[in-house]
């Protein structure tokens, strides 16, 4: 492989395919497989696993992969990372890449913790010098150092995700691709998952995500591609790919943006609240905080006919039910004057005050005296915020952060 000439794009796939060639019939052992095969017996069927795939990333990009099993997805991530040659066609990567394709994959259950780390740290091309400086940091990490002397057969599903995501991310490399490996450990170690790779992603890593949850592919990816047996159907801006991937919409104007569905979105429309926005500290897509981060709501907005100072305002609600706040702009004084084209409205939430939990935000545009609604989309932007600060609360929905104080007769 050669690397590509524009070093702004750091993966390119010139025409790609990729053929695969099954027996037809089920053999059951690789002796009676060789022996037909001498003979001339074994009959071969052949199909694209790809077929004729171009696209092109961008460094610091994260791209996302969406589409249904056997799509393909699995296929060209393989490529990327270097385990599969194609069949037809180039595949141009620059850089380290660091695949999870699978969590722990190339683990042994009988080899300990320790052993297991430098073996997986040997598969990915590190000397045992370089990880004797990586091994206390992995451990920490995975939060494993009453178990890392113990064979790894004795571990947890959700013990070994936790070594296997620590040895593949110590190290920040240039590629990162991650195949579902989100999906996998507790509600803690997932949120540790997505804050070690949006860190990578601040710092310029390029990320290939597949995933599929469609919520995730909206909050972390610009671009997608939507995979199906082999074939791109749709790339492009991540919202539209989607939308066309779950059947929402047939339409690409931006400012005709598709109903969420009748019962979650309503309103005139005099303004239409094209696109929302949850971002971080670094004013980058989220959508899993610690309680204590900061935290942006973006909404896009596109005004048909000029507005005399309209409200906007949101909403936040936990997963059982229960409101938590609705703050606006005509409560806080912020008059907005007459709007008119398009633009942005922000809501920044400098420390989120939520304890463990999933949430929901809904958005709103109303005319200034609140009798006309413009457009409303009821809890339709989830987001989860895991209270890291130490407090061990746990109950309700938000901390108070107060202090106790003992003061005796």
């Amino acid at each position: 492989m050669t690397l590509p000439s524009n070093p702004d794009k750091i993966i390119r796939l010139e025409n790609v395919s990729v053929r695969y060639r099954i027996p037809k019939e089920r053999i059951g052992t690789f002796k009676e497989y060789m022996i037909r095969r001498l003979q001339g017996k074994v009959k071969l069927h052949s199909f694209w696993a790809l077929n004729n795939v171009s696209l092109e990333v961008h460094k610091g990009e994260v791209f996302g992969l969406i589409g249904q099993n056997g799509a393909g997805k699995s296929t060209l991530l393989k490529l990327v990372a270097r385990v599969l040659r194609p069949s037809e066609g180039r595949v141009l990567v620059q850089g380290r890449v660091a695949p999870l394709l699978e969590v722990g994959a190339g683990f042994h259950p009988e080899l300990t913790g320790r052993e297991n780390i430098y073996l997986n740290g040997a598969l990915l091309g590190f000397t045992q010098e370089e990880m004797d400086s990586k091994f206390e940091q992995i451990v920490d990490f995975a939060e494993l150092w009453d178990f890392i002397d113990a064979p790894l057969r004795t571990y947890s599903t959700g013990m070994w995700a936790r070594l296997g995501f620590a040895v593949a991310t110590d190290s920040r490399p240039e590629v990162l691709i991650i195949d579902e490996v989100l999906s996998v450990g507790d509600t803690a170690f997932q949120f540790k998952c997505a804050k070690r790779i949006e860190s990578f992603r601040d710092q310029g890593t390029t990320i290939l995500l597949v995933s599929h949850n469609m919520e995730l592919v909206e909050n972390m990816c610009l671009r997608a591609a939507w995979l199906d047996h082999g074939n791109i159907i749709e790339m492009g801006p991540t919202k539209l790919v989607v939308d066309k991937y779950l059947g929402r919409t047939d339409q690409e104007l931006p400012e005709n943006p598709p109903e969420i569905t009748p019962e979650r979105r309503w309103g005139s429309k005099r303004i239409v609240i094209s696109k929302v926005r949850i971002l971080n500290e670094n004013m980058q897509p989220g959508s899993v905080f610690a309680t204590g981060d900061k935290l942006v709501l973006q909404m896009e907005y596109t005004v048909r006919r000029p507005v005399s100072s309209p409200i906007f305002g949101i909403g936040i609600q936990s997963k059982d039910g229960v409101h938590v706040t609705g703050p606006n702009t005509a409560t806080a004084n912020f008059n907005l004057g007459e709007v008119k084209g398009s633009g942005k409205i922000t809501y920044t939430i400098p420390s989120i005050p939520l304890l463990d939990g999933e949430y929901f935000f809904s958005v709103s545009a109303t005319d200034n005296l609140d009798t006309e609604l413009y457009d409303y989309h009821d809890n339709s932007y989830p987001f989860q915020v895991v209270n890291d600060t130490g407090t061990g609360e746990k109950f309700g929905v938000v901390t108070l952060r107060g202090e106790w104080q003992h003061i005796p007769d």
